[in-house]
């Protein structure tokens, strides 16, 4: 039936560009810190304190961290649509807010709030693409989604260099403080995130809600309407009948504890918090967070860190579109099964050539590799997975749950790696996260299915039986 059905790819790709929005703003607001860190450290006073640093960094966390767990509630109970739409809302106050504070704590207090956004876009935006994507392009659809937040985190970088005025080699830090990036500058960095936050709320309004969640509340005319637009009559019968026997299976019983606790879906819950956690303990967005720290080590001056966090962007933009081509083809498994195994060994290396004392060029040959791996691989492919493998019924929630365990797992990686840093050095850091990478590698090749060109109602059927 697939293979010869007329899918409406220009309607296909206007829901999955919209809705993946949200990966572009979660994106710009998680790494435009980085390029403002410099400044308004210095603005807030706390340069010379370690704990406040990792604060400012990770606060943002804290709302990723509730986002996650409401998210799957809120799915569960108003769709997929109406969060997200909210999520464009908090983005919107978090981009101003935080651009306006003039004191730390109404600082962090925005940097919550934009993090609430990042956590219901981080798990309903792929969830939502899923759903609305033919199972043999759906790795490329929800692959959109981190197009879009790499493109996100680039446009950011862009935008903290060229906003950032040129910064004199061994200025001090009164002179950076007083310059007009140590007053103004850092605060349009985050100010620019308002004109897509704001398109991002404008659009979701025209984009329908997703068939799967509508045959959940019994609008199945409504659900059929949609499939048929995407495919064709006869594709919204299949997939109508599919989503159905699924549902049917399943039961329409208010979801509860013991659901996640049943030797079907239990195994499966664990797959994918693993997952999210090893995303994050993989250890890259310390590349991203803390980059001064790392490019301030490898030798080079703020305004050079400047420059190479552009360079490290665009790497990351190039290999995930690598992604988007072969996620289909290779298939999800190998990918990152190559993503952990590569991590591992380019971060061994990493940890010597920081031990060795290397500066320069060497030192961003090596992250650039590590990021051109990561975008490729565990970065996508991970939120692909996340949307593919939890039972329908229950995805809401499911999705939720791997997604707090994702945010649980970012917020002690950048919390702690400013207190690891200072007590293992730059080598020690990264030989501990070639090891999570390996034991990684090891997870995954001993339990992750391969479910590429299969639909999300096969995937169900084929995991949740293989565990009677």
């Amino acid at each position: 039936m697939e293979n010869k059905t007329q899918y409406n790819f220009t309607y296909l790709l206007f829901l999955a560009l919209v809705s993946a929005m949200g990966g572009f703003l979660f994106g710009y607001d998680w790494v435009v810190i980085g390029g403002a860190k410099p400044f308004y450290e210095l603005y807030f006073n706390i340069n010379d304190m370690p704990t406040l640093q990792g604060w400012a960094m990770s606060s943002a966390l804290i709302g990723c961290i509730f986002g996650a767990v409401i998210s799957g509630f809120v799915a569960d109970r108003l769709g997929r649509k109406l969060p997200l739409i909210l999520a464009a809302a908090l983005f919107t106050i978090s981009a101003f807010g935080t651009g306006y504070a003039d004191e730390f704590t109404p600082f962090i207090i925005y940097r919550v709030i934009g993090g609430l956004g990042i956590g219901l876009a981080s798990t309903l935006s792929p969830m939502y693409i899923a759903e609305i994507a033919p199972a043999k392009y759906r790795g490329q659809f929800v692959a959109i989604n981190q197009l879009t937040l790499v493109i996100g985190i680039l446009l950011a970088q862009i935008a903290n260099y060229f906003i950032a005025e040129a910064i004199p080699d061994n200025s001090s830090p009164e002179m950076i403080i007083s310059s007009w990036n140590g007053q103004i500058g850092w605060r349009w960095m985050f100010w620019a995130e308002l004109i897509p936050a704001i398109l991002f709320f404008a659009l979701m309004f025209m984009v329908p809600k997703s068939p799967r969640f509508l045959m959940k509340i019994k609008d199945d005319n409504a659900a059929k309407k949609v499939l048929s637009k995407i495919g064709g009559n006869a594709y919204a019968e299949e997939e109508l009948k599919n989503i159905r026997q699924t549902l049917e299976a399943g039961g329409t019983a208010k979801i509860k504890y013991s659901d996640f606790k049943s030797p079907k879906v239990k195994p499966i819950l664990i797959i994918g918090v693993v997952l999210a956690i090893f995303q994050q303990w993989c250890g890259i967005n310390i590349i991203f967070n803390y980059a001064e720290e790392i490019f301030t080590a490898a030798g080079y001056s703020v305004g050079d860190m400047l420059f190479n966090i552009v360079i490290t962007g665009s790497v990351n933009l190039i290999f995930t579109i690598v992604a988007m081509r072969t996620v289909d083809s290779w298939g999800r498994r190998k990918l990152m099964l190559f993503g952990s195994i590569g991590l591992g060994v380019v971060y061994a290396i990493l940890g010597g050539a920081y031990y060795m004392q290397f500066t320069g060029w060497p030192v961003l040959l090596l992250v650039i590799i590590a990021i051109a791996i990561y975008s490729m691989s565990l970065a996508p492919i991970t939120w692909v997975v996340l949307s593919e493998i939890f039972p329908n019924r229950l995805r809401g929630v499911a999705m939720s749950i791997a997604t707090f365990s994702l945010w649980i797992a970012s917020f002690i990686l950048t919390f702690t790696f400013p207190i690891l840093n200072d007590a293992l050095g730059a080598s020690g850091t990264f030989w501990v996260y070639s090891f999570i990478c390996i034991a990684g590698f090891l997870f995954i090749k001993n339990r992750l299915p391969e479910t590429k060109g299969k639909s999300l109602e096969e995937i169900e059927f084929e995991l949740t039986e293989s565990k009677k």
